[in-house]
């Protein structure tokens, strides 16, 4: 399986500067973030990937549709890929907005919230939290036959928590799964 982080959001953009939370709910990419998404769908035509797995936040489905345009694969969308809800960036948008803005993409099954509401509930989501939604994510792909032709939009929590390694926006890591 190959996990993708997003490319560079409007969030990105202004903490790396900062260091301060900047407040932007679900953001988009950057100009920047665009060219990494359109860099790794480059990367990606390398390797026999036959479908995407995204977070259904912003800044991963535009990464995602830049990367499936280019090389005509599938979206699905799995909340479970989702970022660890820490920051104002992590409030998503409702599956009525997501569809609207992706009219070819299915949120139905999607919860409303479908994101941790870390400011409703007063709390971050826990690294315990994190740990065992990928825990369950890495179980099901697993026991999938076509783990090895997936690539992952997702978030640099999410990469963190299930394989312990920290990468940078529009990066591309391999993980191989052990049998379910």
């Amino acid at each position: 399986m190959l996990l993708v982080r997003h490319g560079q959001s409007e969030f990105n953009a202004a903490f790396t500067n900062t260091r301060v939370d900047p407040g932007i709910p679900d953001p988009g990419l950057t100009a920047i973030g665009r060219r990494q998404a359109a860099e790794a769908a480059d990367a990606l035509a390398r390797h026999d990937v036959r479908r995407l797995v995204v977070s259904p936040y912003l800044r991963t489905l535009q990464t995602a549709s830049i990367i499936a345009e280019r090389l005509g694969l599938p979206i699905e969308i799995d909340a479970r890929v989702r970022e660890r809800a820490a920051f104002h960036c992590d409030i998503g948008s409702s599956p009525r907005l997501l569809a609207e803005r992706f009219p070819a993409l299915r949120f139905d099954h999607l919860g409303d919230p479908w994101w941790h509401d870390h400011l409703g509930l007063g709390r971050a989501e826990t690294e315990a939290e994190l740990d065992d939604r990928a825990g369950h994510f890495r179980r099901d792909m697993a026991r999938r036959d076509d783990w090895r032709a997936v690539a992952v939009i997702t978030h640099w929590g999410f990469v963190r928590a299930l394989t312990g390694q920290q990468v940078q926006n529009g990066e591309i890591l391999r993980f191989e799964l052990a049998p379910a």
